[in-house]
């Protein structure tokens, strides 16, 4: 996802490591770099210029401070960090202001009308929003079947309602607009106070299916109106959100299939285009996949820099209520391997690895086009259902012998039970670490002593077992690791030097 987008600013803000001062040249290197990842991603021409512009002059303008906080939190700022965060806040002010809000009546059932055309992933996203009232607003929709068009559409909603235990209203021999107005007359019957409504899409924007939804709006007087807008259509996508606002007065975007596309850049363009707002994310199959907007989310993931609340949401909605206590200490970097066994089961339950990858912070450390490994999950659980409650209680137990057992257990190598007491190890520390930063702070990635914190974690200085060497063999991303012997003689190499030193000092003493 904006790995076009991500690689241009990455490209930018290397130029800028190391510089004391940002002169126009090194600037204006940095800002073409900018420039055509905003142009391949399929940024609009003028959104583009208007957006480098304003980075241009605010980083040129502006009085470079290179400290910041006080007292212990008190850190050295680079002008690359100025440059980054004013990147930040333009992208932020690109998307934005937010506006995720959905106000429904109180004394009738709220409606939503999807729109878009065919193939733009509308009738997911009407699922998608189905389970999304359901379980996150504690709401009771009713999922309306108005596209009579395409094959098979009726019954593809009436899957997903059966998947997200919602109603579906469909009528046979009908039109769109009958259906429709049938629907809220259902809905009272139900007892269901949010109607959604999928309308009938096309291949491309013509007079009859705007007369079509123009009637529906008309009879139903839809409280909101969404597009779902097909992220991987590049300035299409914004063109075809032009004329839908032109003939509905949309409410907002369903921005859809992120996450199979590289560019990403109709997310940029399409707010300050249209004036409209983006209300929600939609990536992949899966109906637990929409996320309501936040640009300075998706702000901090096309800098490379994650959207850790971003993630804290996912592992909210698995985790429950219940387990607010134990994300808290995972935060902290106290847990052991038992809550580490529990943890790998949430991250499997927060949808593909390859999703919870992008969403962590740095990263510019991950290797090109690296692929995750699922299997990798399954193999560590296998490992850790071979200890005792004791061993999972007190990993520092684990010793040669017992890895040993453990290998046998699980039949799995030594090899493979060293890597996993490196990677737990490597994880609590990391999220010790990234937990003091976040801790108490909203937004999470924007502020610049995260950023410090973050860089030196990056450099091996905050993690145990060296930068993210630990967190990335966590996911299969074939990191080396030594094993129990390494580990031991590397113990002994440090018990000599010690020895050496002790040594020293006495002979200084009898001298």
């Amino acid at each position: 996802m904006f790995d076009t987008l991500s690689d241009g600013f990455r490209k930018a803000t290397s130029r800028l490591t190391g510089k004391s001062v940002l002169t126009e040249k090194i600037l204006s290197e940095a800002i073409e770099d900018i420039q055509n990842s905003l142009l391949e991603a399929d940024v609009a021409y003028p959104v583009a210029k208007q957006f480098l512009h304003d980075v241009k002059e605010k980083t040129l303008g502006q009085k470079v401070s290179l400290r910041a906080g006080q007292g212990e939190a008190r850190m050295r700022v680079t002008p690359k960090d100025h440059f980054v965060q004013i990147c930040q806040q333009e992208l932020e002010a690109l998307m934005g202001p937010v506006d995720t809000n959905l106000a429904f009546p109180s004394n009738r059932p709220g409606s939503i009308m999807l729109v878009g055309l065919q193939g733009a992933g509308k009738t997911t996203a009407a699922g998608k929003l189905a389970l999304y009232f359901s379980t996150q607003k504690k709401r009771k929709p009713l999922l309306v079947a108005a596209d009579i068009y395409r094959p098979a559409a009726v019954e593809q909603l009436k899957t997903l309602g059966a998947r997200v235990g919602v109603p579906v209203f469909s009528l046979e021999n009908a039109s769109p607009v009958e259906i429709c107005r049938q629907a809220t007359y259902k809905a009272v019957e139900l007892g269901c106070d949010t109607l959604i409504f999928d309308t009938a899409g096309r291949l491309t924007v013509d007079e009859a299916l705007m007369q079509e939804l123009v009637d529906i709006k008309k009879q139903v007087h839809p409280d909101h109106i969404l597009l779902a807008c097909d992220a991987m259509m590049g300035q299409d996508a914004v063109t075809t959100a032009q004329a839908f606002t032109q003939a509905l007065d949309l409410s907002g975007f369903i921005m859809t299939k992120l996450d199979g596309d590289a560019r990403g850049g109709a997310a940029l363009s399409i707010k300050q285009v249209t004036g409209k707002p983006i209300k929600f994310l939609s990536t992949g199959e899966e109906l637990d996949r929409l996320e309501v907007f936040r640009p300075e989310g998706l702000a901090s993931r096309i800098l490379g820099m994650g959207d850790v609340l971003g993630l804290m949401s996912d592992f909210e909605k698995v985790a429950g209520e219940e387990r607010q206590e134990d994300a808290m200490r995972m935060l902290e970097g106290q847990f052991t391997l038992k809550d580490f066994y529990e943890q790998i089961t949430l991250i499997q339950k927060m949808g593909p690895l390859q999703d919870v990858m992008a969403k962590l912070p740095m990263q510019h450390l991950l290797p090109k086009n690296a692929s995750v490994n699922e299997k990798e999950l399954l193999r560590i659980k296998a490992m850790i259902d071979s200890m005792t409650a004791e061993e999972r209680m007190r990993p520092d137990l684990i010793a040669e012998s017992r890895a040993r057992r453990i290998a046998r257990g699980s039949g799995r190598s030594m090899q493979e039970v060293a890597e996993l007491m490196k990677k737990f190890k490597a994880m609590r520390s990391m999220m010790g670490n990234l937990g003091k930063g976040l801790l108490g702070r909203i937004p999470g990635m924007g502020s610049l002593s995260q950023m410090n914190q973050l860089r030196k974690m990056a450099s091996g200085g905050g993690l145990e077992g060296g930068g993210m060497e630990g967190l990335m063999s966590q996911f299969g991303l074939n990191q080396k690791i030594p094993s129990f012997s390494a580990a031991a003689r590397t113990i002994d190499r440090d018990k000599v030097k010690k020895a050496r030193k002790a040594a020293k000092k006495g002979r200084n003493k009898r001298r």
